[in-house]
């Protein structure tokens, strides 16, 4: 099973560092050792056999559909935490990895285990996260296809008289009844002046003719996400609508083909913001150029003008670039692709 290997993966990061277990808090994380999305903690031990600690609600579920793992219960009125604090202490744990705490919870355990040492992995498990294996690629990919058969439904659907949260309903049951297990985020249509908001208004806006109508959407299969955006000119189109949308257009498609593995985030940012520059609108491309996608919809690495990070081969982004006037109105294109050495392929793509 992939999610073996993955264990195996990390369980040689402890190894390198000489941490003796590692504890996830994080739901996304706990699903991507143990294809279980339903855990409260999950203990990786440099070595001997893994805990699910589960609470009474999702224990007969988790002993059925999780991998690589002792299913330990959680009963009513049983403090998580002592159980916990009980299985590391009589496991001789000194050094500890986890991946995510709460202030009190990072002191609660300092406080039970005087003696141990905490050690954050939470790059770690990115460094593997961030490379999708095959499994992981086949439904990132189905989600991709279903966010697609719902941007071609919104296509269908959107016009004059229409309310954003109708063409909303209308995209979500599309993707529902075709496969999709849940919509990665909420569906944005933002229509008008109101489509300069990147993240959207109320959805409560009827549409116009002559509008910009941004629709930015995301179908989830299987715990996996994908993110699709494109923008729709309803009626006929002004030259400054269209020039705008030309240049996002055309940023988007220099950003892509740019794209391959072992190039900087950053400068992939670059081009597509160096060449909105030029067109006019640099101070209206007021977000980074795209994100990872995989168990959650933003995830590293970060594709902006502040990133640090190198593209790899089997990483999974999103290209969106975005002009946004107030008053006016906004542009985003954005495509869901897979970086391979050479290049990266659309995931999501039913044309611009």
């Amino acid at each position: 099973m992939a999610s073996g290997n993955r264990i195996k993966k990390i369980r040689n990061i402890l190894v390198e560092k000489n941490i003796d277990a590692l504890l996830i808090a994080d739901d996304k994380n706990i699903f991507y050792f143990t294809e279980f999305p339903w855990g409260f903690r999950l203990l990786i031990p440099a070595e001997g056999e893994n805990i699910l600690f589960v609470p009474s609600v999702n224990y007969e579920a988790a002993k059925e559909k999780s991998r690589n793992v002792r299913v330990e219960l959680i009963k009513i009125g049983e403090k998580a935490s002592d159980k916990i604090f009980s299985e590391i202490s009589r496991r001789k744990i000194k050094f500890l990895g986890f991946d995510r705490l709460s202030a009190t919870e990072y002191l609660k355990i300092k406080s039970k285990l005087k003696d141990l040492e905490l050690k954050s992995l939470q790059e770690d498990i990115w460094s593997l996260r961030k490379i999708k294996d095959e499994s992981e690629l086949a439904l990132i990919k189905k989600a991709a296809e279903l966010t697609s058969q719902g941007m071609k439904r919104a296509l269908e659907v959107i016009k004059p008289g229409l309310i954003e949260r109708e063409a909303i309903a209308e995209i979500e049951y599309e993707m529902r009844k075709r496969g999709s297990s849940g919509v990665a985020f909420e569906t944005i249509v933002c229509s008008g002046p109101e489509s300069a908001y990147p993240h959207g208004g109320l959805g409560e806006r009827e549409i116009k003719d002559g509008d910009f109508v941004v629709v930015d959407l995301g179908a989830k299969y299987r715990g996996y996400c994908a993110d699709m955006t494109r923008t729709l000119i309803v009626g006929e189109p002004s030259k400054r609508q269209l020039h705008m949308y030309e240049a996002v257009k055309e940023a988007q498609k220099i950003a892509i083909s740019r794209i391959r593995s072992n190039i900087k985030a950053k400068e992939v940012d670059q081009v597509a913001r160096k060449y909105i520059e030029e067109k006019g609108y640099g101070k209206y491309f007021v977000h980074s150029l795209g994100h990872g996608v995989g168990l959650d919809v933003h995830e590293p690495p970060t594709l902006g003008p502040l990133s640090n990070e190198i593209l790899s081969s089997g990483n999974v982004v999103t290209v969106e670039p975005g002009i946004y006037i107030p008053g006016f109105g906004g542009v985003r294109i954005e495509d869901t692709v897979l970086i391979h050495e050479d290049k990266a392929i659309k995931l999501t793509d039913i044309g611009n």
